[in-house]
């Protein structure tokens, strides 16, 4: 991008380095997109986008596709069940019937199980990385923002549902995302991770205090 670069005053310039070398280092679902914050021309915001999309381009299976199926498990309407090995996430319906839908769930060594209730709901929610997952991304050499506001960059995506156990925060999401390519993987840091589609779709019908079964 000379030409574009030329413009752009010393800072910017620093910014917009920053910015692809970040791209070409992280995935999608990590990176922090500094070139919003320049003005750049179309085509050269396209190509960034398109780059920093890559990560997107897997074709997931259609079993992972939103859908009403039979549920015979013994779980009260509007229970959410997380499935982890099979990547599917239940929504109670009663009657035999639950939606399902395809998730991506903890890579290795952050898997998770145990029982939880959602205290809190937001859209478009900003992401707060843990400390712990900055110094773990520091160490690869990716720098985590303390904090980013929410949008379609954003790694929490279009909603988020909080799980709580015992009235404390667990820091574990029912989220969005921004690399729908990850869904049916072991990918997050224990979080649940939906097509923004479905999660905008599931948060329309979850009620706050609804508990939520993870195994």
């Amino acid at each position: 991008m000379p030409h574009t670069l030329a413009r752009m005053s010393p800072v910017k310039v620093i910014g917009a380095a920053i910015a692809l070398a970040f791209l070409t280092t992280s995935n999608a679902s990590a990176s922090f997109f500094l070139a919003d914050r320049y003005n750049l021309p179309a085509n050269e915001r396209a190509a960034l986008e398109q780059s920093y999309t890559r990560g997107s381009s897997r074709k997931v299976p259609e079993r992972f596709n939103r859908r009403v199926v039979s549920y015979k498990e013994n779980h009260r309407a509007g229970t959410i069940v997380v499935d982890t090995k099979n990547k599917y996430l239940y929504h109670v319906i009663g009657n035999g019937k639950a939606w399902r839908y395809g998730v991506g769930v903890g890579k290795a060594g952050f898997t998770w199980s145990g029982a939880a209730t959602i205290k809190r709901k937001a859209e478009w929610p900003a992401w707060h990385p843990p400390a712990a997952m900055r110094a773990r991304e520091r160490a690869k050499g990716r720098i985590l923002p303390v904090r980013m506001e929410g949008g379609i960059r954003n790694p929490l995506g279009a909603r988020a549902l909080y799980l709580y156990q015992g009235g404390r925060d667990t820091l574990y999401r029912i989220h969005g995302t921004n690399d729908p390519g990850s869904i049916g993987l072991n990918v997050s840091s224990g979080c649940i991770r939906l097509r923004n589609e479905d999660v905008e779709h599931l948060y329309q019908r979850v009620k706050l205090g609804s508990r939520v079964v993870v195994r």
